[in-house]
């Protein structure tokens, strides 16, 4: 299928945010400098995003129809199937932006190589142009990325390119039934987390980091966990439940393992309110999760087609 449209995903940088919260850019500034922080670093690294998105948008406009959204605005943004996305960013932007695609190849480009390390981003501003002009004309390879699915049963559905999160909007316990594999437990927990291959090295490792230093600190030296090592593209996910609370009514048995093709999680909540679905640290766009809701955690069938080349 022909790539007729370039939508170009930016971000706002810290000094935005800063400018937005305190309304003009003197009062940020003095907020910053009086609590000993260097206002410099924001002005400068505002300025090399925009001079390297300027230095992208001006030869992607001279290509095909182009289009630019911010990434607040990606919730309500519809993608067509002949759009080639570009983003413009940290790595966090292609995470955000991939939850919302469904198969359009994606062009990741790093704004700032000297201070960006960029695992998710193979294209610097010079790269990009010329790959961009290749993925019009159907010259490219893809990376494909395993993604997870949250479904509720009203058909309410969340993706996430990193990892998924089920529990509450606040510190109270989270109250559900799970089930995986033939097994089910009510739960009382922080709440459970779910990984793909691609976030197997983020909020998932830190479980285990939190694990083994319990397991060193309280009497088992020399004993590691070891985390499950995920490819990118792998059709498997892993999920952990955070501190589970064993009572007489709620186990803490059933906390972690490996969601497959044929073995999905499945979780019914038994909160009255405060129940939320996030993925990829995204707490503004959830589903909510209360008493009567079910969800199911899977494989998606929409992978992430990040261009390599």
């Amino acid at each position: 299928m022909a790539l007729e449209k370039i939508i170009l995903v930016t971000r706002q940088t810290r000094l935005e945010g800063l400018i937005q919260q305190f309304n003009t850019r003197a009062q940020a500034k003095f907020y910053i400098e009086h609590s000993g922080g260097d206002f410099g670093l924001f002005e400068r690294e505002h300025h090399a995003y925009h001079t390297a998105l300027s230095q992208l948008r001006q030869p992607l406009a001279k290509m095909a129809k182009l289009h630019m959204i911010e990434r607040a605005y990606l919730p309500n943004f519809i993608f067509s199937a002949e759009d080639l996305v570009v983003t413009i960013g940290i790595d966090g932007l292609v995470v955000n932006t991939a939850k919302y695609l469904s198969g359009q190849p994606l062009v990741a480009v790093n704004p700032d190589p000297d201070h960006i390390d960029g695992i998710l981003l193979p294209f610097d501003v010079a790269q990009a142009v010329p790959m961009v002009a290749q993925a019009l004309n159907g010259n490219f390879e893809t990376r494909s990325v395993t993604m997870a699915e949250a479904r509720l049963d009203d058909g309410q559905a969340l993706l996430a390119f990193n990892d998924l999160f089920v529990g509450r909007n606040d510190q109270i316990s989270a109250r559900y039934r799970i089930s995986c594999r033939g097994q089910s437990e009510d739960h009382s927990s922080s709440g459970v987390i779910i990984s793909t291959g691609a976030g197997s090295t983020g909020w998932l490792s830190s479980l285990f980091n939190m694990a083994n230093g319990m397991m060193a600190g309280f009497g088992s030296p020399g004993i590691a966990l070891q985390p499950p090592q995920m490819a990118w593209d792998i059709d498997q996910l892993a999920f952990v439940v955070r501190e589970p609370f064993a009572s007489k009514r709620s186990g803490a048995e059933l906390v972690c393992g490996q969601i497959g093709a044929e073995s999905p999680l499945r979780l019914e909540s038994a909160m009255p309110s405060g129940g939320v679905i996030f993925s990829d640290g995204v707490t503004s766009d959830y589903l909510s999760f209360n008493a009567g809701a079910a969800a199911t955690i899977s494989l998606s069938r929409t992978k992430t087609q990040l261009v390599i080349g």
